[in-house]
């Protein structure tokens, strides 16, 4: 059986999540990691670089989970929507 699928839509005022890019400078540049994205982590001699390369490391990772839950499926019939976290206060750092 096939899966439908739902088109994206943002509600209208909803605030975009935001996630913690931490970068530490190291001998070699810069380390960097997204702190709610296990796995989402690269490097860069310049933090422009780190930054650039964080952003691709978070699609990557991201499109990986996606494929691993597709492949952990197989041919289930299952309910896709969108699931969105209402942006949270800033209260830390």
């Amino acid at each position: 059986m096939r899966r439908r699928h739902r088109p994206r839509r943002s509600p209208v005022g909803l605030k975009q999540m935001t996630l913690t890019a931490v970068f530490q400078e190291v001998p070699e540049g810069y380390i960097a990691f997204v702190e709610e994205l296990p796995g989402a982590n690269t490097q860069g001699a310049t933090i422009e670089e780190a930054r650039a390369n964080l952003a691709e490391a978070v699609t990557l990772v991201m499109g990986a989970n996606r494929q691993l839950a597709e492949e952990s499926l197989g041919s289930a019939v299952v309910i896709r929507e969108p699931f969105f976290i209402p942006a949270a206060s800033s209260g830390s750092t």
